[in-house]
């Protein structure tokens, strides 16, 4: 497939935009670096297949939001069977790091937000990934996740009730 030098500058124009905020969902989704790296060119490549029906800039950012964060969900469950399965062969017992007092607060404090995260369910894990992590307005949200503004109010607020139970009841290290 042959592109006109029009198809280029939108390609790059919307790379240049949503790059850093679906990297940024995507990274907080998977918890890998690489991986999210990964996932994200991926949703590129799929939007680089359909750019001929990319209807503009705008309504391409959040059809590349969608991508990347289903992309980024997929992997999390496949991620998480495949653990379960290398555990249940191998029992391997969960992984510690034991560098110091401060590194283990750190982590398990961080351990505390991912599990209080992911026992959100799927409806407001992802408004709240999107609004703290990806940055993205109540508007954008709604509009990738093809539902009210208001309704993205209620999920976000929510979500962050349950947060806050939720991390109530252990000890954060806050440094």
């Amino acid at each position: 497939m042959e592109w006109g030098s029009s198809h280029a500058q939108q390609f790059k124009q919307v790379y240049d935009e949503v790059y850093p905020i679906i990297i940024r969902i995507v990274y907080r989704i998977t918890g890998d670096l690489d991986s999210a790296e990964e996932l994200c060119q991926d949703a590129f490549i799929k939007f680089y297949e359909r750019i001929d029906v990319a209807p503009d800039a705008e309504q391409a950012k959040y059809w590349l939001i969608r991508v990347a964060k289903n992309l980024a969900l997929n992997f999390q469950k496949r991620r998480g069977r495949e653990r379960r399965a290398y555990e249940r062969v191998f029992r391997e017992p969960p992984r510690t790091l034991e560098s110091g007092e401060t590194v283990v607060l750190k982590d398990e404090s961080s351990q505390a937000v991912k599990d209080a995260l992911n026992a959100l369910p799927e409806s407001l894990r992802t408004v709240i990934i999107m609004k703290e992590y990806g940055e993205l307005s109540y508007k954008e949200i709604a509009s990738v996740l093809g539902i009210s503004e208001g309704n993205v109010k209620v999920r976000v607020y929510r979500a962050r009730e349950r947060l806050a139970e939720h991390l109530k009841e252990g000890d954060i290290y806050v440094p």
